[in-house]
């Protein structure tokens, strides 16, 4: 049977077969991951639709696929997985490759991220298969020393994926270059942000934020709030959503998005949290923001981050938002300008937490002080509300009972 690439959203015209994780030939069970196709926004994996064999692969690592195009061959049956290998054995073209299905997917991708050849690792799987925990146990042996090169070489450079061919190059000097192609996402992104600075009349205003209170709430309560929330940890990107949410009610235009000559103002609040991965920037969406507390809106934004990292985001999980929120203290900015994300008319940016000398009741004291950020759309936000829109997320975060209260 054909195995085919999946039907892609309007939004999507095309993808690229990112890594097939089975070699022709290889046995497969039924809903084992085939292959990952990467898109301009998510990468979307692709099961085997039961027991069988990988006949052929037809489209190779790093090809564009179209939606619905073959990209596969399949002999479904256990009971003809022999002769389908046999028969497939003639298009190998390799040793290296023969003696690839005789390691797991889990064993191949342990082995490719720590750079170890496992050629020579003894399975203990059936039929000699190497797992990995034999993978495991082999990166726990001390290394061989090496032998001392001849003479020096420039190192080549490792691709980060095989869906990333390097290419090297010299410079007049002799010093080594290397060149990969922009994966899908990081294309769209760049495409997004250039077009974003473009088509809207972007400013960005500033205020900053005494943290004093939050760290003592969460000081004071952290234990009982895990105990009571299933070991949900209390952060502070939950007291910034939620008051990022009271703040929107306050101000519809920073909720809004401009479709043409037409403002559409949102009678709901989704709040993108913007998250760094490998493959580039992600924004998923916390829907109805109004309606969650702070321990579920913890939980949502941990759930993302970690189907960020296995690369696990779903179209949907993307889908719309009104509104965004970027951390970027996390990796230690003191301060930036975010960028809007079209077509929504407001970002708000979080930085790092610092202690500095302010002034509070006429005395100099030493607070835990954080700079935020509003970049926002002049065409449709006016600087007055900006200001005030930031105003009110300072004055929540700096006595968290108004974000009850609503005040």
């Amino acid at each position: 049977m054909d195995i085919k690439a999946p039907t892609f959203p309007e939004s999507i015209a095309d993808g690229s077969v990112a890594e097939w994780h089975h070699q022709a030939g290889d046995f497969v069970a039924k809903d084992a991951l085939l292959v990952d196709i990467e898109t301009d926004k998510v990468v979307i994996e692709v099961y085997a639709p039961e027991d069988g064999v990988l006949t052929s692969i037809v489209k190779a690592e790093g090809e564009t696929v179209l939606s619905e195009e073959v990209i596969a061959q399949f002999t479904p049956g256990a009971s003809a997985a022999a002769e389908t290998a046999d028969s497939v054995t003639e298009d190998v073209p390799s040793a290296g490759a023969e003696e690839d299905r005789f390691a797991s997917p889990a064993a191949k991708k342990l082995a490719a991220e720590n750079n170890l050849d496992w050629s020579g690792i003894a399975g203990t799987g059936k039929d000699g298969r190497i797992t990995k925990e034999d993978v495991a146990s082999a990166l726990l042996k001390p290394a061989a020393p090496e032998p001392a090169p001849v003479a020096p070489e420039p190192a080549a450079p490792v691709a980060s994926s095989p869906a990333q061919p390097v290419a090297v190059d010299y410079s007049d000097e002799g010093r080594v270059e290397r060149r990969v192609p922009m994966t899908r996402l990081r294309a769209s992104v760049a495409k997004r942000l250039v077009a974003a600075q473009q088509n809207a009349a972007m400013l960005t205003t500033f205020n900053e934020v005494d943290m004093q209170p939050i760290m003592t709430l969460r000081k004071r309560y952290q234990a009982e709030f895990q105990k009571a929330h299933n070991d949900t940890r209390l952060g502070f990107m939950s007291f910034f959503v939620r008051a990022a949410t009271e703040a929107l009610k306050r101000f519809p235009a920073v909720n809004a998005s401009i479709d043409g000559d037409d403002i559409v103002y949102h009678g709901y609040y989704d709040i993108g949290v913007a998250v760094s991965t490998d493959r580039g920037l992600v924004v998923p969406v916390l829907r109805n923001t109004d309606a969650l507390g702070l321990a579920q809106i913890e939980d949502e934004i941990a759930a993302f981050g970690a189907k960020a990292r296995d690369g696990k985001l779903a179209l949907e999980d993307m889908a719309g938002g009104t509104f965004t929120i970027s951390n970027g203290g996390i990796f230690g900015s003191m301060m930036s300008t975010p960028i809007l994300n079209p077509p929504q008319t407001g970002v708000l940016g979080m930085h790092n937490i610092q202690d500095r000398a302010v002034v509070v009741d006429g005395e100099i004291v030493v607070r835990p002080m954080m700079y935020l950020a509003l970049s926002y759309d002049h065409r449709l936000i006016d600087g007055r509300e900006a200001v005030q829109f930031l105003v009110a997320i300072k004055g929540m975060i700096e006595d968290p009972a108004r974000i009850l209260l609503e005040l």
